[in-house]
């Protein structure tokens, strides 16, 4: 029996070898083994792409970090100013370093007169300045942050013009405050003593102011004009604008009506009351003398 056990031709029948089990089965039941390299390539993929994915932020730095550049993003576009084209760029400081407008007699840094007004004031002040020797500067500005009103920011800005008296003799400065809605002229001696202190104190007062609070600033500065061209021509003055004086309706009542509501609050107050205790009085003593 050993001899026959361990005879060679016998063995691969007791102990197989895959080999052996390939070339005796069928191609149709041979083990197939692409699935598993199938599996192990997805599985090297997920590997992979897990190595190569960005790690996500999970220290609190790097959102304090985060946090910190969006706000100062934030501030800044808050804070810096949006840069435009044209007159919108200048400041009440860039309008005293820019000098006297050459080509007109406008310098609208406020950006609300409109180009009719610019070209009738234009025509008025070359026609006066040809025939009588005065120039008229106007101005418009945002707000004034230098100086405390439009009075002193208009005399700097006729001694930064015109350094000299004799520059600034027959010159004239007319500055309207869109957001303070008020507004200044001044000039020199000989322009102070042709238009005369009466319409200077007018202007100021009715034509600037007026117009400005109801917010016609193109009719404040021409009509400006107007008054103070025929101050120097010696015409006589076309006036300011008038007040609408509107009444508003006051919500609180007079003493009369007060006292008169309180009479009558009282009245019904009081009928109340006795209803309140009459009725049932009245209720029990008809039910007591029942009995």
């Amino acid at each position: 029996m050993e001899t026959i056990l361990s005879s060679p031709s016998l063995s691969p029948l007791f102990n197989p070898k895959p080999s052996s089990l390939k070339t005796l089965l069928p191609p149709s039941l041979q083990p197939n083994s692409k699935p598993l390299l199938i599996t192990s390539s997805l599985k090297n993929h997920s590997i992979q792409s897990r190595k190569t994915s960005p790690p996500t932020p999970t220290n609190w730095v790097s959102f304090a970090q985060q946090g910190l550049a969006a706000l100062a993003l934030s501030l800044a576009l808050n804070f810096c100013p949006i840069l435009t084209d044209g007159n919108a760029l200048a400041s009440e400081f860039d309008v005293l370093n820019e000098g006297p407008p050459k080509e007109s007699y406008v310098f609208d840094d406020a950006g609300v007169l409109s180009r009719v007004t610019k070209a009738d004031i234009k025509n008025l002040m070359q026609e006066l300045e040809y025939k009588k020797n005065f120039r008229i500067n106007f101005i418009t500005v945002r707000k004034l942050t230098s100086k405390a009103d439009a009075f002193e920011y208009a005399d700097q800005v006729l001694e930064k013009w015109y350094p000299s008296v004799e520059e600034g003799n027959n010159k004239g400065i007319v500055v309207l405050v869109t957001s303070q809605k008020e507004g200044a002229v001044t000039g020199g001696p000989a322009f102070v003593q042709a238009v005369g202190e009466s319409i200077l104190d007018a202007t100021v007062s009715e034509n600037l102011p007026v117009l400005a609070t109801e917010e016609k600033y193109n009719e404040a500065i021409f009509s400006s004009a107007k008054r103070l061209v025929a101050a120097i021509n010696g015409l006589p003055d076309p006036g300011g604008p008038k007040v609408n004086e509107n009444k508003r309706e006051s919500n609180f009542k007079t003493k009369e009506e007060t006292d008169e509501k309180r009479g009558q609050f009282s009245l019904v107050v009081g009928g109340l009351l006795v209803i309140a205790f009459v009725v049932p009085m009245a209720q029990y003593y008809a039910y007591v003398s029942r009995k």
